[in-house]
């Protein structure tokens, strides 16, 4: 039957115009021959193939995604409660492992460093005084007269000088106040000799503006207990 229809389809092929001139000659043993699976009475078995190697990856198909396009995912499911939930179970909680850390306290610190501010700041202020009243004219003049008083030399000696201090770099201290403006001055210091020391005591004040220093007090008491009166002028003007 199959060999019937191949000889058909080839006469129709001779038929016509344009295979008009050329006739080939077909054998159909031969082509038969060819497909003998094709052409064979036995039923066909089927055809497995079987692959060795990994198999080839196919592409994926590009999508393309615009600003504009929509989600494709459904709705959320949305719950909605219209009685008050049940009550949450309750945990106690666990003690911590370790203590929590102190809280250090910063107001020690603080004490402290205003502490030492202001004891800085007041030996300032005291050297800072103490520099201008050994610089003023007053106490000056009274030590020239200290040192030309006969009697306060034979009892101190030569080289009646004021005594110097450590804690102010070898500068006297000079203790009192002094105000020329107000017109009041009332210092003491200590004082030296080759024979001894003692303390100075000078006081004078003024009662008027305009009006010269009147002296209340100008003496030297010995470490000795010898008190020596310095002869000076009753009224002068520093």
């Amino acid at each position: 039957m199959t060999a019937r229809l191949l000889g058909k389809a080839l006469g129709r092929q001779s038929l016509s115009p344009i295979f008009s001139s050329y006739r080939p000659h077909v054998d159909l043993q031969s082509n038969l021959s060819n497909y003998p699976r094709l052409f064979s009475s036995s039923p066909t078995e089927p055809v497995i193939e079987t692959f060795s190697g990994p198999s080839r990856q196919r592409g994926k198909p590009s999508v393309r995604r615009y600003a504009t396009d929509h989600s494709s995912k459904s709705d959320p499911h949305v719950e909605v409660y219209a009685e008050p939930s049940r009550p949450q179970p309750y945990y106690a909680k666990h003690p911590p492992f370790r203590d929590l850390p102190k809280h250090k306290r910063k107001w020690p610190y603080l004490a402290a460093v205003v502490v030492v501010g202001l004891a800085g700041w007041a030996a300032f202020m005291t050297y800072i005084t103490n520099q201008e009243m050994i610089s003023s004219s007053v106490v000056r003049q009274i030590m020239r007269s200290v040192r030309e008083d006969p009697n306060l030399r034979e009892a101190l000696g030569e080289a009646i000088r004021p005594q110097p201090e450590w804690w102010l770099n070898g500068d006297p201290k000079i203790n009192g106040r002094i105000s020329t403006l107000q017109g009041n001055i009332d210092v003491s210091w200590r004082i030296r000799g080759t024979k001894g020391s003692g303390t100075i005591y000078f006081t004078s004040i003024r009662k008027e503006k305009g009006y010269p220093f009147t002296i209340l007090r100008f003496k030297v008491i010995c470490d000795d207990g010898n008190v020596v009166l310095i002869d000076a002028d009753t009224q002068y003007s520093p």
